[in-house]
């Protein structure tokens, strides 16, 4: 008998051997890496759309904030305009309320429009007043009320007397 225990012990592990080659012949890994690659390159993708998707937002976001402040900066304007118009008035007082507030709308990305003197641009301005001229272009001679451009975009057209 005790010479039986060490063939049935190698038949045990013949067998055990032969269920291991088994299940790897199953296990096609080949089929497993082509599915790992396959995942991976589907988390590559979600973590680029994901990435694209946050600065789209963030340039979102951004463009909301230029809008709403400009929005209100937009509001403040007649405020402008009736301090302007006082000084010009010759009303005391005023005139460092006006600088002030200007000054302080310029820093967050107003800009007045400097249109005296230049070619008529009816993007930047409303011709109110036309004066003959010779002939040649449109020349802005007077403007009548301001006009302001908020981070690149008018934001009011300005009103202006043109000749030519």
């Amino acid at each position: 008998m005790e010479s039986e225990k060490p063939t049935e012990a190698a038949e045990s592990d013949v067998e055990l051997v032969e269920d291991v080659q088994d299940v790897l012949a199953e296990l096609n890994i080949d089929e497993v890496v082509k599915e790992r690659d396959e995942f991976k390159d589907i988390a590559l993708r979600v973590q680029a759309d994901f990435e694209n998707y946050r600065k789209r937002a963030a340039v979102q976001l951004t463009d909301e904030v230029d809008r709403s402040t400009g929005r209100i900066v937009e509001a403040m304007l007649p405020v402008l305009d009736a301090c302007e118009a006082a000084v010009a008035h010759g009303v005391e007082g005023v005139e460092n309320i006006w600088s002030s507030l200007l000054g302080t709308l310029q820093k967050s990305g107003l800009e007045a429009l400097d249109l005296q003197g230049q070619p008529f641009d009816p993007a930047l301005a409303e011709a109110v007043l036309h004066e003959e001229g010779d002939g040649g272009e449109a020349v802005v001679v007077e403007v009548l009320r301001t006009g302001y451009r908020w981070k690149g975009r008018v934001l009011r057209a300005a009103m202006v007397k043109v000749k030519g």
